[in-house]
């Protein structure tokens, strides 16, 4: 057994023992701790809390009064491993697991009269510099990934309810996340927030893409390209893209270039514009070149190795296999997964860490930024032969 196969396979049983559900960097909100000091009212003291929750390595969850829960997006993740799981080993138990999560999914929608049919957000409330995301408010990543996740339940089962909640989520990104900024026109991140994140814009515009031939509305494709232009616009003739067009978005780092690369890849595929092809190419090259040490150590900045996350792993994997693909992409997929299951697993537990810092680690177990993320990156890894 390789592995990578016994990675997965320990993770899978982790996750599996606490029924997909865990702790998350940004619920410190969730604290009952927190809410019953009556300061959840003040926007400094819930940066502050969150900041604190993320940031330290010693868990203060259990003692805070944060409960372990299942995360939308998360379990979008999940399904896709599942599913990965499935088309390789035609195990039909991981079919039946992946359904039922996408059940669970479509009980999970926003209120559908704020925010329409079929929108997700995160179980806990967010506070950022820029914005305030209470519980139930939809944001477009998790938007994106539960569509995902629906769009292979959808074709696996041929199931209608699948199919329309599939639908309706692009409506909803092309309809109501679509918006005119000074940069051009962008898909927001947050329903009524005006930053533009490139990797949230470039995500909607793939799903507002998709959406055009699902819904039969070529509006929604024009919108997309719309999006698109306005990031690629963006682009330094490096290949490299800040976050996004805010003052304290204007680092570079490996995941979101990553996301950048995937969400075009997938634009041009359901798309069929071509357009895009050069600025994915000199992407992956900048990507390539950039974010990752000779041993596979996955760097976080373009300029700076730390903190070493799985996010950057688990996305170099997805960004390196299914958008470059050629045999040096997959050997540096290889590298980087060696590398982070050597050195930020866990061998008692299964699960990954969440971040290695250069004096410490924080070994806190992370279930949507982590350890799905993670099981899906063995997944595919175990699917392509990696």
């Amino acid at each position: 057994m390789s592995d990578f196969l016994l990675a997965h396979d320990h993770l899978l049983a982790a996750v599996q023992k606490d029924g997909y559900a865990g702790w998350d960097p940004f619920d410190g909100l969730n604290s009952r701790l927190f809410r019953a000091l009556g300061l959840a009212r003040f926007p400094l003291a819930r940066l502050a809390w969150i900041q604190l929750f993320k940031r330290s390595p010693i868990n203060f969850r259990p003692l805070t009064g944060v409960p372990k829960a299942r995360n939308p997006k998360g379990i979008a993740l999940f399904i896709l491993a599942l599913l990965e799981d499935f088309a390789r080993t035609g195990q039909t138990r991981c079919r039946d697991e992946a359904v039922a999560l996408g059940e669970w999914l479509l009980g999970q929608r926003c209120e559908p009269r704020l925010w329409g049919e079929a929108a997700w957000g995160y179980h806990f409330d967010w506070q950022a510099r820029a914005f305030h995301v209470p519980t139930g408010k939809p944001n477009i990543i998790t938007t994106v990934y539960v569509g995902l996740s629906l769009k292979a339940l959808a074709e696996l089962t041929g199931r209608e309810d699948f199919a329309k909640a599939l639908r309706q989520a692009c409506e909803f990104i092309a309809e109501r996340m679509y918006a005119e900024g000074e940069a051009g026109p962008y898909f927001r991140y947050i329903p009524g927030e005006p930053a533009l994140v490139h990797n949230a814009s470039l995500w909607g515009a793939a799903l507002a893409g998709l959406g055009a031939s699902l819904c039969d509305e070529p509006e929604y494709a024009e919108r997309a390209r719309r999006a698109v232009e306005t990031s690629l616009r963006a682009q330094e003739p490096d290949g490299s893209w800040p976050y996004g067009k805010r003052g304290h978005h204007a680092f570079v780092d490996s995941f979101h270039t990553g996301f950048n690369l995937e969400a075009l890849h997938r634009y041009r595929q359901w798309t069929g514009d071509e357009s895009v092809s050069a600025a994915i190419a000199s992407g992956l090259a900048y990507y390539r070149d950039n974010f990752f040490l000779a041993d596979g150590t996955p760097k976080y900045y373009n300029a700076g190795v730390y903190p070493i996350d799985m996010h950057c792993t688990a996305q170099a994997v997805l960004t390196l296999v299914r958008v470059g693909g050629s045999d040096g992409d997959r050997a540096l997929a290889r590298r980087v997964l060696d590398w982070s299951c050597a050195n930020m697993r866990d061998a008692g537990s299964g699960l990954f860490y969440y971040q290695r810092e250069k004096y410490f680690t924080n070994r806190i177990p992370y279930v949507r930024w982590t350890e799905a993320w993670m099981l899906y990156a063995l997944a595919v890894a175990l699917r392509e032969g990696l």
